[in-house]
C-alpha cells in the first residue's frame, strides 16, 4: 500500500466553517500526510466557531480572508511570506449566494447584484488567490477547488450557483493552461451531496441526499472523508499527470442518464 508522505510541505485551505465543512475534512487528510498549514476564516463572526474545529491540525496561521477584498488576499500571503517563501498546496473551498437567489424560478428570482455576488465569491476567488499564490509555488503546486454536478446540467433550485460553478470549472481549465509551465497543477473535484451548513442554504438538498442512493451506480451517498482522500490524492505527487481535471467523487450519479 502506497502511503502518501506530505512532510515538508505547505499549504493553505479556504472555506473551513464548522466541523462538517468539507475543507476541514480535506485539511485533516493533508494533516494526516504531514503537510503544514495555514487556515483561513470569511469574516469575523466565523473566527471563534474555525478555532473550536481546527487544534487537531496545529495550524501555522489563522487569516481573516473575505475573497472580495483584494487586499485583504494580498495580506494573507504577505503574512505567509514572513514565515515561507515557498508553498505547495492551496485549497479553494468558498462558495456563496444570497439565499433568496436559491430555489424558485431562476429567470425570475435571479437578481443582478445576487448574480455577482456569486460569481465573485464562488469563482472569481479562485483567480484572486491563485495569483497571489503561484509567486510562492516556486516548486511547483498543486490547486484543487470544489464544484457539483450543477455546473455541467440542471439541479433545480440551485440556480445562480449553478451558473458560478460552471464559471469555476472553466476558471480551472485556463490556470491549468496558464501555470502548467511553471509545474502548477489546478484540478477540481465534484462533489455529490454532503449534508454541510452550506449545502442545507440550498432548497432541495434533502431530496438530494435520497435521490443518489437510488440512482448512483454505488447505490450510497457519499462521505467527506471520500472528498478529503480524493483532494489527497490530487494535491499530492500521486497526480503528478493530471491537470485541467475535474473529479467526480459522486458514487458514480454523473454517469448515469436516467
Amino acid at each position: 500500500m502506497y502511503t502518501i508522505d506530505l512532510k515538508g510541505k505547505v499549504g493553505l485551505v479556504t472555506g473551513i466553517v464548522n466541523k462538517y465543512s468539507i475543507a476541514l475534512h480535506i485539511a485533516r487528510k493533508l494533516h494526516e500526510a504531514g503537510m503544514e498549514l495555514y487556515v483561513t476564516y470569511a469574516n469575523p463572526d466565523l473566527r471563534e466557531r474555525v478555532e473550536e474545529v481546527i487544534p487537531g491540525l496545529d495550524p501555522l496561521g489563522l487569516f481573516e480572508c473575505d475573497v472580495q477584498k483584494e487586499d485583504m488576499v494580498k495580506a494573507v500571503f504577505e503574512e505567509i511570506r514572513k514565515k515561507h517563501d515557498t508553498i505547495h498546496t492551496l485549497v479553494h473551498s468558498v462558495a456563496y449566494a444570497p439565499r433568496e437567489e436559491l430555489g424558485g424560478s431562476f429567470v425570475e428570482t435571479t437578481t443582478r447584484q445576487g448574480f455577482l455576488t456569486a460569481l465573485d465569491v464562488s469563482s472569481y476567488s479562485l483567480i484572486s488567490l491563485t495569483r497571489q499564490a503561484a509567486p510562492l509555488m516556486n516548486e511547483g503546486g498543486s490547486i484543487i477547488a470544489m464544484s457539483y454536478i450543477a455546473a455541467q446540467t440542471v439541479i433545480p433550485g440551485y440556480n445562480v450557483m449553478a451558473i458560478a460553478k460552471s464559471a469555476l470549472e472553466n476558471i480551472i481549465r485556463y490556470l491549468a493552461y496558464e501555470l502548467g509551465s511553471k509545474n502548477i497543477r489546478v484540478n477540481g473535484i465534484s462533489a455529490g451531496p454532503v449534508n454541510t451548513l452550506s449545502a442545507r442554504g440550498i432548497k432541495g438538498v434533502t431530496t438530494m441526499l435520497k435521490v443518489y442512493p437510488e440512482k448512483a451506480p454505488l447505490k450510497r451517498n457519499i462521505t467527506a472523508d471520500e472528498v478529503g482522500d480524493a483532494a489527497l490524492f490530487l494535491l499530492s505527487p500521486m497526480s503528478s499527470a493530471v491537470t485541467g481535471e475535474v473529479l467526480f467523487v459522486d458514487a458514480g450519479y454523473h454517469i448515469v442518464g436516467m
